[in-house]
């Protein structure tokens, strides 16, 4: 299953650019696929997620929807969440590339990632999941559930991604 091999630096994709540099998700994209922006809106999120960012239920967020493609075909979903108050007036909410991606900006807001915890899991599909990413019926997927912290341990980003399976995740941590 070499071709659906994709490894993954979470480092990179919580971290802000340099100047002039596009965001982690496009430079990986640049080398052998894509990805398509689908939605941002302001939405009531998954349980999970709410209680990832600290939040009530039934408390809104905005979301930023994206379709992973590899090659020109949908291997992941990838969904953004922020805390409303973070992302009103922003480029958080508006329907178009993030110059640099939301890590810079949010570093440019004041929420420098210093923590970041994630949870996998592997598990059936959905019908959703089934059609978005081209799946047969009983297919697997695995999630990967990355909350994003400030120093102080306050929650700013989850990300929630959906991932054909099988697939193998290479980590690369570097303490700092």
């Amino acid at each position: 299953m070499a071709e659906n091999r994709r490894p993954s630096d979470s480092i990179a994709y919580i971290a802000p650019r340099e100047q002039g540099q596009v965001d982690a998700w496009s430079a990986e994209a640049q080398q052998r696929g894509g990805q398509r922006l689908t939605e941002v809106a302001e939405v009531v999120p998954p349980r999970e997620v709410a209680t990832a960012l600290s939040l009530a239920d039934g408390t809104p967020v905005a979301v930023r929807r994206r379709v992973i493609l590899l090659d020109d075909l949908p291997i992941e979903l990838a969904d953004s969440y922020y805390p409303i108050e973070i992302a009103r007036g922003t480029a958080l909410l508006e329907r178009k590339k993030i110059k640099g991606g939301a890590p810079t900006l949010l570093a440019a807001l004041g929420y420098q990632a210093r923590h970041t915890s994630e949870d996998l899991e592997l598990r059936e599909a959905n019908e959703l999941e089934r059609a978005a990413l081209g799946l047969r019926k009983g297919s697997n997927v695995l999630t990967l559930l990355r909350t994003t912290a400030t120093e102080d341990g306050s929650p700013f980003e989850v990300q929630f991604m959906v991932m054909k399976a099988p697939r193998r995740l290479h980590y690369e941590i570097e303490v700092v």
